[in-house]
């Protein structure tokens, strides 16, 4: 895979110089033409062996382009706010939004690159992490980036030489770095493991280029032609209208009944029995959240429901059980323009809590497959590919500790009338009732499907849906604490037999 980056490519200075100007003018309008549309970002990944020109190329692109429209991100050891969070989470902040460049060193390919040379886990890991990053890729390149992959290669003997030649030279022998050193020990199982990911990971809609680092003319011209070539097909590159784009229908249910018909909406509690119980789960849902086995752990509440199946009060009898220090509550409406120039489950990574954490999510990432395909705010490819995302994202973040849980809060179409009218009534709830409200009931079966569709193809071992009878307010409140506190607790139950299987 790098035989041919190991044949001495070279261009002489009088071609570089001739070249450069008009390279650098196209350059500069493709990069201002992607800042006028916004319609995409550009994400640049450096990868490859230690003096192979790699800081230099991104220095001289700096250089050719505007710089204020490049974000250079550099990924080193993790901080203590990384590691309390899931591994993407510290990529995921860090993302371009339309119209800009990003140029991540240190990405993602070089934590497992390094982690498998130095023995720290195993080929199962490390494949684990190469389906990782090429379902990441493949998200993000949906949803729109353009990302550009360089690996910047040296053969052995080119390494050893240039690291020769720098030892040997008073001036610039400071360049030596000790990653330099060690990867000079390391070669073989680098390029081996190297060679795997590219292998694995390069893809019609996100190619590995391999450019031969030891000329840096020719280095130089090659990343700036690949990235004007990339650049100016992306930007004529039509947008594809919704309407135009044919998805192959979910299938239905041919006997009408579904999952929300098996609902028994008639369960209720009395408020005796409904004082008491909320109590003892307000105690336990604290006891959980005060033991020590949650440092190991953070803890998702996800709320979806019909408009008026009583989220709030819900969300506020669970908030009541904690010290406002230990949680945080997002409401998640309409995407602001910061968040439409960035994929879609952006604005939740960036929310995530760290380790002994609670975030409620008042509305989340289901609003793909719910608001965004019933109003049509998404074509059919996009949220049909949503469901896999979502199972991708939660099965990442459970492997890191965190427990989700998620409620559907369900109540039938009288009781929401019913609750309606009751809102418009009473002078202090009116906030609470909008047009949007109305105009969403005329849509009540088109929720109904989706809401089906997405639990069931949401609703895993990893993340299972609870769908809470919630025609009673009492009921429902007890139901999601309850839910709440098995999750924690199964959760706790096989950390402990994890320690116990790791001791014996």
């Amino acid at each position: 895979m790098f035989e041919s980056a190991e044949i001495g490519h070279a261009i002489d200075k009088e071609t570089y110089d001739a070249e450069v100007p008009a390279l650098r003018e196209a350059l500069l309008e493709a990069q201002f033409e992607l800042q006028q549309q916004k319609r995409f970002p550009v994400i640049i990944l450096i990868n490859g062996i230690e003096g192979a020109g790699k800081g230099e190329t991104v220095k001289l692109l700096n250089e050719w382009m505007d710089p204020r429209l490049i974000e250079v991100r550099t990924f080193d050891q993790q901080t203590d706010e990384e590691l309390a969070r899931p591994p993407a989470w510290r990529y995921w902040r860090m993302l371009p939004a339309a119209g800009r460049m990003g140029i991540f060193f240190g990405n993602w390919y070089s934590q497992m690159l390094q982690g498998r040379v130095h023995g720290l886990f195993k080929d199962a890991v490390m494949d684990q992490a190469i389906n990782q990053s090429e379902r990441f890729e493949k998200m993000l390149c949906d949803e729109g980036a353009l990302i550009f992959k360089f690996w910047f290669h040296l053969s052995k003997k080119q390494m050893k030489g240039r690291l020769k030649a720098l030892a040997d030279d008073p001036l610039h022998s400071w360049r030596i770095s000790p990653l330099d050193w060690q990867q000079s020990e390391t070669y073989d199982k680098f390029v081996k493991y190297g060679e795997r990911v590219l292998r694995r990971t390069s893809r019609d809609y996100a190619p590995w280029h391999v450019i031969e680092g030891l000329d840096a003319n020719y280095r130089s011209l090659a990343v700036g032609k690949i990235l004007l070539e990339g650049l100016q097909t992306a930007l004529k590159r039509p947008d594809v209208h919704p309407d135009k784009v044919n998805a192959a229908p979910l299938p239905i249910h041919i006997d009408q009944f579904n999952l929300l018909d098996s609902l028994d909406l008639n369960l209720r509690l009395d408020k005796d029995d409904y004082e008491e119980q909320l109590i003892t789960e307000q105690a336990r849902f604290s006891g959980l959240m005060r033991d020590k086995r949650m440092r190991q752990h953070a803890l998702i509440a996800v709320f979806e429901g019909n408009d008026a199946a009583g989220k709030g009060g819900a969300i506020r009898r669970v908030a009541a059980a904690l010290d406002p220090r230990q949680y945080s509550i997002v409401p998640i409406a309409a995407p602001t323009e910061e968040e439409r120039a960035q994929p879609y489950l952006w604005r939740f990574w960036r929310h995530l809590p760290a380790k002994g954490k609670f975030t409620v999510f008042d509305r989340s990432w289901y609003g793909r497959v719910l608001v965004e395909r019933v109003e049509g705010f998404c074509p059919p490819t996009d949220w049909l590919r949503a469901y896999s995302e979502i199972n991708d994202f939660e099965e990442q973040i459970s492997d890191s500790g965190v427990i989700v849980v998620k409620f559907w809060m369900a109540i039938d179409k009288q009781t929401q009338l019913e609750r309606f009218q009751a809102r418009e009534e009473i002078p202090f709830k009116r906030f609470k009732i909008t047009e949007d409200d109305w105009r969403n009931r005329d849509k009540w079966d088109a929720y109904r499907a989706a809401v089906v569709d997405m639990v069931d193809r949401t609703s895993t071992e990893i993340s299972s849906w609870t769908l809470v009878e919630a025609n009673d307010k009492r009921w429902a409140r007890v139901k999601v604490l309850r839910t709440i506190n098995r999750a924690l607790e199964t959760a706790f139950e096989k950390s402990d037999k994890k320690a116990r299987n790791h001791k014996n």
